[in-house]
């Protein structure tokens, strides 16, 4: 099972806002000995949304989305959502209750009187209006809840706020909450060395060779203006921890075969 994210705005693809939420789920997922797959950005266009989304659906993979579940006219994600699953928007009773709660925090946080039929309230609700047939991701910022929908297998899409300070915690509760049981923690790592006066074309051979022969993806980095090492290659192998180990040793053995100039080796796990 992939992990992917559905970034939504245009925002994001105007540069108005700068996009937060990769490398923040680069994070929450490594943490958890998971990784992040890929990740599609799209502005606000209920056509390419909507496609986006059926996409996702049909992946079996798990995707987060984040942006377009609020109530304004620029939001699209909850209609495109349903569209896409060719169900009908429902107003989902626990997101419901949930909002009526902030509304009461709000009146009480400000002196004023709780007004649940005043006309803004009420259009408070459709940030209620999911996918019929969704369950509800818990905002412990505000209490606006997130919806997640059952997709193709095992996979889901899960609906977040584009807002980071609400997002973040709610994807962690999804990962904690769902994919416990994918965890891999200390089941992953990668290792790396530092090359100088290499073509990559050169090193191509070794490289499909240590792959035929180990469990493990071999990686080239190539810079041409790194401030620190100028001109050179970051070749590496990841994968299981003891697969690695054996993989690396047999990378050096044939870098040493072609009498390089090594740099920095280098661990991540």
């Amino acid at each position: 099972m992939d992990f992917g994210l559905l970034i939504i705005g245009d925002e994001i693809l105007s540069g108005k806002r700068s996009d937060k939420h990769l490398g923040r789920a680069i994070e929450l997922l490594g943490a958890r000995g998971l990784t992040v797959a890929y990740a599609d950005y799209v502005g606000d266009d209920p056509l390419r949304i909507t496609a986006a989304l059926k996409r996702a659906f049909s992946s079996g993979d798990v995707v987060f989305s984040f942006g377009g579940i609020g109530a304004t006219p620029d939001d699209h994600t909850r209609q495109c959502a349903a569209q896409a699953l060719g169900q009908p928007l429902a107003l989902h009773p626990q997101a419901r209750a949930l909002i009526y709660e902030r509304m009461q925090d709000v009146a009480r946080e400000q002196g004023l009187p709780y007004e649940p039929e005043r006309e803004d309230n009420r259009h408070r609700l459709n940030m209620a209006m999911f996918p019929q047939g969704s369950s509800i991701i818990p905002n412990p910022y505000n209490k606006i809840a997130g919806f997640s929908y059952a997709g193709h297998g095992s996979g889901a899409v899960h609906f977040l706020p584009g807002f980071p300070v609400m997002a973040w915690p709610m994807v962690e509760w999804v990962l904690d909450t769902h994919y416990a049981h994918l965890f891999r923690t200390g089941a992953w790592c990668e290792q790396s060395v530092i090359v100088f006066g290499a073509m990559e074309a050169t090193l191509t051979p070794l490289m499909e060779d240590i792959e035929r022969a180990h469990p493990v993806k071999v990686f080239s980095l190539p810079s041409v203006d790194h401030p620190e090492y100028g001109r050179h290659i970051e070749l590496g192998v990841k994968g299981a921890p003891e697969a690695c180990a054996g993989a690396f040793a047999a990378l050096k053995q044939g870098l040493a075969r072609h009498d390089l100039r090594l740099g920095i080796e280098m661990v991540r796990k």
